[in-house]
């Protein structure tokens, strides 16, 4: 079933490195790129790492067509039955909709592949093939983590809009879905359409959103076609996708989300396919079992979107959550977690579709040691394993239910260093460096530090963190002995008072406060006016 693909290495398709490199005396040091010396690279591959061996896949393939053909899935809604039939699925006398191997078979084959999550910005456009590696934020955290007090408080707009201009100038996060709940802003409607307002309005980067009814899908298509200028350019580049949990485990249609997902498909939105069971509870306790029910569950919505649109954008987004079984409470920092994501793109690479899952749902309530760890080990096999997309990677806390600002600016150094582990490393002539070693030990000084080679490759070879601490401990004394903590803090003020981000233009955002008057309640004198 899987097939290989020929990697593109195209402008959109490579990220500026962080930092360069000064040389003082004896000693090279980092130094910010400027305009004139940043290099961009191609877009890193995973893939070096996969839980499933042998014969696992083709045998989780044939347990998910079993599924599908024999369980089936409850609740469909009537325009969901009427498509699904007409393209070939059963509706029994249970109510129950089953899917033949054949159709199955048959989407897996046409559905849409190849394709790009694109930006406002085409610099930030996302081609998902492959194994390539793209790290982002999502959630629906409905606190905020204030760092400076230690303390959780209700999540409110202000906090998405300020998350995503955080994002937007992050090199290593490379998308942002709203990873909070806006608790301030009770109506559905007016929550669903100002976190989308936010969320465009905050970065240039490709933004996630979901929506509660069919119905606030319409007034959204309006804003993002205003801002694309027309209709037409949103559904050749459309910025935004659809974060759509159509599925409630184990095996039944969400009611709400299924017209959602019909509203979203018709108005051109690109559509993440999202199976959440978690272990134990909504999914079996055993990981593999996990994996089949999510991606039997993924494949049933990748029959809908198909059926209402065939080659309609989806994104093959199977997420088992683990448990602590002991409790029934997440573990979204466990190394369960982590294999199971890692056998989902496994799962995507298989079908040859576009995979998105999630990694670095840290189960620390605050950016501490457990907070590194767990984010670290969860994101790297992540990126080793190739998966496209990588929800939640950065920013959350307490298993979903914090989101820390300062912790973008954390993770976003974290994965840098994830990106560096996926990317492995790359044997060629030239970088097996037998002139360069030659040369230093027949001709040079004895060291490497001003060889041509070294130049050359401190850009690309080498990541340099912002926030990371590399300094001798005399050094660090010397400053205050400040911790990366502190760093954050005054890295996240300094962003927040700074970063406005102007991608759209002024004369449109009047023209959508003029439409949408007091639906819009993020003010202009919070965004820098």
């Amino acid at each position: 079933m899987p097939v290989a693909v020929e990697q593109q290495d195209t402008p959109a398709n490579r990220r500026p490195q962080r930092s360069g490199l000064r040389q003082t005396g004896h000693a090279m040091r980092p130094a910010p790129l400027t305009e004139d010396t940043g290099t961009q690279h191609q877009a890193i591959e995973g893939g070096s790492y996969g839980p499933l061996r042998g014969d696992d896949c083709e045998r989780i393939h044939e347990g998910v067509l079993t599924l599908l053909e024999t369980v089936g899935f409850a609740n469909a809604i009537p325009s969901c039955i009427k498509v699904l039939t007409k393209a070939g699925a059963v509706h029994g006398d249970d109510g129950r909709v089953r899917f033949p191997r054949a159709l199955v078979l048959d989407t897996i084959k046409r559905a849409a592949r190849h394709f790009t999550l694109h930006g406002q910005d085409a610099r930030h456009d996302m081609v998902v093939q492959g194994k390539r590696v793209h790290y982002g934020t999502a959630g629906i955290a409905v606190h905020l983590v204030d760092l400076e007090k230690r303390e959780y408080r209700e999540s409110k707009l202000q906090d998405i809009y300020d998350a995503a201009r955080i994002v937007d100038g992050l090199d290593n996060i490379h998308f942002f879905q709203r990873p909070m709940v806006a608790r301030d802003i009770a109506d559905p409607l007016e929550m669903d359409f100002n976190t989308l307002y936010a969320c465009v309005m905050g970065t240039s980067k490709h933004v996630g959103t979901s929506f509660t009814v069919r119905e606030n899908v319409k007034p959204a298509l309006e804003m993002l076609y205003a801002i694309a200028g027309g209709e037409e350019n949103f559904r050749a580049r459309p910025f935004v996708s659809n974060s759509n949990s159509f599925v409630v485990p184990p095996m039944k249609f969400a009611e709400d989300a299924c017209g959602v997902l019909e509203a979203c498909v018709e108005g051109g939105i690109p559509i993440l396919l999202l199976s959440t069971g978690q272990s134990g509870t909504t999914a079996p306790a055993a990981m593999a079992g996990a994996v089949v029910q999510a991606v039997a569950e993924v494949l049933a919505g990748l029959v809908y979107v198909n059926a209402l649109k065939p080659g309609h954008p989806a994104i093959f987004g199977a997420w088992p959550f683990m448990s602590d079984l002991r409790t029934g409470a997440m573990a979204g920092g466990s190394a369960e977690q982590s294999v199971a994501t890692a056998a989902c793109a496994q799962m995507a690479q298989f079908y040859d579709l576009p995979g998105g899952s999630a990694a670095g749902m840290t189960d620390s309530k605050l950016p501490d040691i457990q907070s590194g760890y767990e984010k670290g080990i969860t994101n790297v096999m992540a990126g080793l394993s190739g998966l496209n997309l990588v929800y939640e990677a950065a920013g959350m806390h307490a298993s979903l239910l914090g989101f820390c600002l300062e912790s973008l600016v954390i993770d976003n150094d974290m994965l840098g260093h994830c990106l560096g582990c996926a990317r492995g490393i790359d044997v060629t002539d030239e970088a097996l460096s037998i002139d360069s070693i030659a040369e230093v030990c027949l001709k040079g000084p004895g060291h490497y530090l001003d060889n041509e080679q070294t130049l050359k490759l401190m850009q690309t070879e080498h990541f340099y963190p912002a926030l990371g601490d590399r300094s001798s401990p005399k050094e660090w004394n010397e400053k205050g002995r400040p911790d990366i903590l502190l760093r954050a803090i005054t890295e996240k003020k300094r962003i927040l008072a700074e970063r406005f981000p102007r991608h759209v233009p002024k004369q449109v955002d009047d023209r959508l406060r003029a439409r949408f008057g007091s639906l819009i309640h993020l003010p202009r004198t919070q965004m820098g006016a």
